[in-house]
């Protein structure tokens, strides 16, 4: 696939980005001649910012994943984030605080704690001799994954005070209350990640040749791996406390990006920015068209067409092998 310039691809995605959203406030059952204010700037206009937000938020944190493990089959749940972020906001859920802005910001810390706790400790867990190998960190997150997994299923099983509201959000729910507070919530998240990200892009792209390598370019590889790591693990926590379990984005986006645009992390970040935003913002107003009297659940759609691209990108590794 032919590359085009850094500068061309942010316009175009800016663009699309805007178009999405616009896309976003007259998307659902009421015409857009019969929309009103209230409609428009207290639901679709940030539910239109929340998903770009999200969509953003998953795609830089699955770029850095795919770049931390030299791995694009990687993506924000590869270290057991996903896992780490769902038991942290289901245990708040079930503590049972309704729709306030004392539940929210108790279910974001939550699952911010959750996913970063799952991260260091596979980072920890994978630790040997003072040095963190991408298998090993690869093994350890999966093993996390499947035992929070299995916690969140206990806590299903037996604190189901709130289990439609749980399994709203654990199918990634767009359409849940106070759009606004979501967005004032991962708004400040994003920026700090990629504000890291941007940080220690340069190290990335030197990771990318081997740690031994980084390390006699002057990189101190631990702490990049450790700083990006955490970077793109509140990313997508903030992302699941906000909105819940949405697959894909996080290895669709990164992979199509890099062969936009190429490997260098510097553009790539950015580039996966802008991209993941308009993915699911537009993914989100489909998903209201096709169906606007009971719209999909945004986690599904994404599933939808997440995994037989999955399937693509693993038979073409295996193609290579």
């Amino acid at each position: 696939m032919r590359r085009i310039p850094k500068a061309v691809a942010i316009l175009l995605l800016l663009a699309a980005g805007a178009l999405a959203i616009g896309a976003s406030m007259v998307a659902g059952p009421t015409r857009a001649g019969d929309l009103t204010r209230v409609i428009v700037l207290d639901y679709r206009l940030p539910r239109g910012i929340l998903a770009f937000l999200v969509g953003a938020s998953l795609g830089v944190s699955g770029v850095v994943f795919q770049g931390l493990f030299r791995n694009s089959l990687a993506d924000p749940f590869v270290v057991g984030v996903s896992g780490g972020a769902a038991l942290g906001a289901v245990a708040s859920l079930v503590v049972g605080l309704g729709s306030s802005v004392l539940a929210l910001a108790s279910s974001t810390a939550t699952a911010v704690a959750g996913g970063l706790g799952a991260a260091f400790l596979a980072y920890v867990l994978a630790r040997v001799r003072g040095r963190v190998s991408v298998a090993g960190l690869l093994l350890a997150g999966s093993a996390l994954s499947s035992f929070c997994g299995a916690i969140v299923s206990i806590v299903l099983l037996y604190g189901n005070q709130n289990w439609s509201e749980i399994m709203s959000w654990l199918m990634g729910n767009l359409g849940r209350p106070d759009p606004w507070d979501r967005v004032l919530v991962v708004g400040p998240c994003l920026a700090v990640s990629v504000a890291l990200m941007a940080t220690y892009a340069r190290d990335l792209n030197l990771l990318l040749l081997g740690e031994e390598q980084a390390r006699q370019l002057g990189v101190d590889a631990e702490r990049a791996k450790l700083l990006l790591l955490g970077a793109g693990a509140l990313a997508a926590s903030a992302a699941v406390a906000t909105c819940g379990m949405i697959a894909f984005v996080g290895l669709i986006v990164p992979h199509v990006a890099r062969r936009l645009v190429g490997p260098d992390h510097r553009t790539l970040l950015p580039v996966t920015l802008l991209a993941g935003g308009a993915l699911l913002t537009l993914a989100d107003a489909a998903a209201r068209v096709v169906s606007p009297q009971m719209p999909l659940p945004i986690g599904a759609v994404t599933a939808l067409c997440g995994a037989p691209f999955f399937v693509y990108i693993l038979r073409r590794r295996s193609a290579k092998m």
